[in-house]
């Protein structure tokens, strides 16, 4: 069950309203670093969490925020759009600028919304769902989601830089600032299943005599032209999971078979000539 207050969650306010800008926030609401992924992802993760219930409690009320700011951003999309040209002639009846910018702006933001918001990116594809992962597993699920903050943290970096409006540069330094917790907090759930090391290999469960060791830790130079490149995953330092040590192998030799699958069956619409 979700309850909603009338209010934002953060004060939002444009001081000169830029449709071109209203199109790149576009990504922060339906990109794939966007709101509408995180709100989702948390969300999957959560109704699927099974083991302690202050995992699923956390994920839950931090998809709950997700959905606040994707509120907010869809206000400030609303208000960087108005006084954006209603039609061709009104557009062309003012200065230069004011028709770059109509130029600029995402079309669809008046002919499908009516100056409004919409679940797309900047470049007007709906966000799909197909970049929302709940695996069941709560250390993998923890990395993805601290990977979907920092690529987020990484977009409202880059959009604060994109303008010169005090009051979007103020909403984006909130949303920076919350991504930064949510990266924190994600790897901070790693940190209270005992650390990386106990957690790794992901998934920590699967037996080790199902897992052909000798080939757990060594890096595999595929390149013809290039030499193996040195570090700590290459020149025998500790495995991260603590069970192993890195080396590195340069062009091995292929242990499988050339693959060759025979005669095409009877009846399978083969040519002849494969049969």
């Amino acid at each position: 069950m979700f309850h909603h207050s009338a209010k934002l969650q953060y004060e939002v306010r444009v001081d000169t309203p830029d449709p071109v800008f209203a199109k790149w926030l576009q990504q922060a609401i339906g990109g794939v670093e966007g709101e509408i992924r995180v709100a989702m992802q948390y969300m999957f993760q959560a109704m699927g969490a099974r083991g302690d219930a202050k995992y699923r409690d956390m994920l839950m009320m931090t998809a709950t925020e997700e959905l606040s700011h994707i509120e907010f951003l869809g206000h400030a999309v609303a208000l960087n759009l108005e006084g954006a040209p209603l039609e061709a002639q009104e557009a062309a009846s003012q200065d230069m600028v004011v028709g770059a910018i109509m130029g600029g702006m995402n079309p669809r933001h008046l002919l499908s919304s009516g100056l409004s918001a919409m679940p797309v990116n900047s470049n007007g594809v709906p966000f799909d769902m197909s970049h929302v992962y709940a695996s069941g597993n709560i250390t993998a699920d923890m990395f993805a989601n601290a990977m979907a903050e920092m690529t987020g943290r990484t977009l409202a970096g880059r959009l604060y830089n994109m303008t010169n409006d005090a009051g979007m540069k103020d909403m984006l330094s909130f949303l920076i600032a919350r991504d930064t917790m949510h990266q924190q907090q994600w790897l901070a759930v790693i940190e209270d299943l005992g650390g990386i090391e106990k957690c790794l290999p992901i998934p920590n469960s699967i037996p080790e005599d199902h897992e052909n060791l000798e080939h757990s830790y060594y890096f595999l130079n595929t390149s013809i032209d290039e030499p193996t490149p040195q570090g700590v995953w290459t020149n025998g330092g500790r495995a991260m999971d603590g069970r192993g040590t890195y080396t590195a192998k340069d062009s091995a030799a292929p242990m499988g078979q050339k693959p060759d699958l025979g005669k095409a069956r009877p009846n399978s619409a083969a040519q002849k000539e494969q049969m």
